[in-house]
């Protein structure tokens, strides 16, 4: 049984568009990653304590769960040369709330890719060191009856097939979250020059996978960054995918994280309306792109949960 969700800031901040998003489309949770409540607004794992558990009073009183945390844990935003205090402070956070909320999974990150200053990769990557934070990070999950799934995104794993074998190879048992869309826009650094494939990329993480996220787009070279598409309209091969992983029985989330109107690391197509018109482009994209998601799946017979 698939079960649909999403990364419900991609509707609006404010925790009561997260909930009306999901309702309209019928779903039962949510994965969480920022959210907005009283004034305050932050990632679910670092808002303060009261906040939080005005949070969980909500989404109790709204009959929503959360499927899992989109953690800032070794994001693209987070270098490896950052003292490990840091993630291991998100790790103390993260448990206790994942646990009160009865989310089982939390994405993370291998923490940015070195570059120099003009951008270009670093040859010394701190392979060793990512090696050993993730490992470490994977068993206080472990530890605490939770699952902690890697993002094929902007970070030392994501790099290319190969170093998602090197991770799989040197941390047994790690699990990932892969998208859909994130190799459209990532270099390939098996293939110098070029992007990645998401069809080949899918493929390398498909026995490892625990998660799912969609997004599409194309490719953009004169602005150098994608353009963001509705599921199927892009580069991602979203249809093939979600073919193959009806097919293949696939049982688990899958979470939409559209990009349309607003992208959580860069500029979206709803940057430049007014607040009140973004907030609309947002929400109304969101539910759009999750009922053509939906649509798409049970064109492939599969029976939704």
């Amino acid at each position: 049984m698939i079960k649909l969700t999403g990364i419900a800031d991609e509707a609006g901040a404010p925790l009561d568009v997260q909930i009306k998003a999901h309702q309209d489309l019928g779903w039962d949770s949510i994965e969480s990653r920022v959210v907005e409540f009283d004034g305050v607004k932050g990632n679910l794992h670092e808002i303060p304590e009261a906040t939080f558990e005005k949070v969980c009073e909500e989404l109790a009183a709204k009959n929503m769960k959360v499927s899992g945390f989109g953690s800032l844990i070794g994001n693209w935003a987070k270098k490896i040369e950052d003292d490990f205090s840091i993630t291991e402070a998100e790790i103390n956070r993260a448990i206790p709330r994942m646990q009160k909320l009865g989310a089982k999974l939390i994405r993370v990150m291998s923490y940015a890719v070195r570059k120099d200053a003009d951008g270009n990769d670093l040859p010394d990557q701190m392979e060793a060191e990512r090696i050993r934070r993730m490992a470490e990070i994977k068993k206080r999950f472990d530890d605490a009856g939770l699952t902690m799934i890697h993002e094929n995104c902007m970070n030392w794993g994501g790099m290319s097939v190969s170093y998602v074998k090197r991770l799989n190879d040197a941390v047994p048992g790690i699990q990932w979250v892969f998208d859909t869309g994130n190799p459209v826009f990532i270099p390939d650094r098996d293939r110098p020059g070029q992007k990645q494939d998401s069809w080949e990329m899918y493929q390398a993480i498909k026995p490892h996978m625990a998660h799912v996220h969609v997004k599409d787009g194309r490719w953009n070279t004169a602005k150098n960054d994608a353009d963001y598409t509705y599921p199927g309209e892009g580069e991602g091969q979203t249809q093939r995918i979600m073919e193959d992983l009806v097919k293949s029985g696939y049982e688990g989330y899958i979470s939409i994280e559209p990009h349309v109107a607003v992208v959580f690391h860069g500029a979206g197509s709803a940057d430049d309306l007014s607040p009140e018109a973004k907030a609309k482009e947002q929400y109304d994209s969101y539910v759009k792109y999750g009922r053509m998601l939906e649509a798409m799946l049970k064109g492939y017979g599969a029976k939704l949960g």
